[in-house]
């Protein structure tokens, strides 16, 4: 378990720096090391992934607190979109909790894998959301934060890469800079509700290992905040001064590398 935990500590510098350089959630490269690892210490193999989901999501509080206030201080947070999106995204995110909790390990590995995949040909592209024309509505926004909430507690992901181009393209106009702030925002009751699901649904779950509450690793949750919340400001400020854009192409070909390790682990 030691072991475990010092692993988690520099997948928390790593992912922090990633994050804040990429502006992406860290979960995209949480969870599918926290699977390899998980399985490499012998885990049960119906239990890596949706440890490492729930674990991930866990450490998703503590992130997009602190990117919430950064946000909020640079006035960039709309929060009444945000109170339009949450509800529907606390529900979405109870949803996903309980899928993952009823679905076999294999197919939350290959649903994951699927989205590594799309992202990783997203930012190998260079696709950028455009501006649509409908108007948002809140029947719209229910429907768009249901499905955003409940994909993103089933991935571990805060639901920025989701978020994000849904307000860019459906809530015209609107600058890529507040989308992401909403979609920080956003991505704070996504963790919450979804770990307080995987903690609850797990709690009696067979072969878990020591050192869990419910599905959540806490030797890895530990270690992956202790370090995260330092480097992900150190990325942001890195994206001002390195070709970010440049970076995400090399950055795309990490995501398609570790997709098929998931697929043969």
């Amino acid at each position: 378990m030691i072991s475990l935990f010092l692993a988690s500590i520099l997948l928390g510098a790593a992912s922090g720096l990633l994050a804040g350089l990429f502006g992406i959630g860290g979960g995209l490269i949480i969870v599918p090391v926290l699977a390899i690892l998980f399985s490499a210490q012998g885990f049960s193999a119906e239990l890596v992934m949706i440890m490492s989901v729930a674990t991930s999501l866990a450490t998703i509080i503590f992130t997009s607190i602190a990117s919430v206030l950064a946000h909020h201080n640079l006035n960039t947070v709309l929060w009444n979109k945000v109170l339009n999106l949450g509800p529907g995204i606390m529900v979405g995110a109870a949803v996903g909790a309980l899928i993952a909790n009823h679905i076999s390990g294999s197919l939350l590995r290959v649903i994951f894998i699927l989205y590594l995949l799309g992202v990783g040909v997203q930012m190998a592209l260079q696709l950028k959301p455009k501006p649509g024309q409908l108007q948002p509505s809140k029947r719209l926004d229910l429907v768009a934060a249901s499905l955003i909430g409940l994909f993103s507690s089933l991935l571990g992901i805060g639901g920025g890469t989701l978020i994000v181009p849904y307000l860019v393209h459906y809530q015209s106009p609107m600058r890529n800079a507040v989308a992401v702030a909403i979609a920080s925002a956003c991505g704070l009751p996504i963790a919450v509700v979804g770990t307080l699901g995987y903690a609850l649904l797990g709690k009696d779950a067979a072969q878990l290992p020591d050192w869990s509450l419910g599905y959540i690793f806490l030797p890895s949750f530990l270690g992956i905040v202790l370090t995260s919340i330092f480097t992900a400001p150190i990325g942001a400020k890195l994206a001002h001064k390195l070709p970010a854009e440049k970076l995400k192409r090399f950055f795309s070909l990490l995501l398609f590398v570790m997709a098929a390790k998931l697929l043969w682990f």
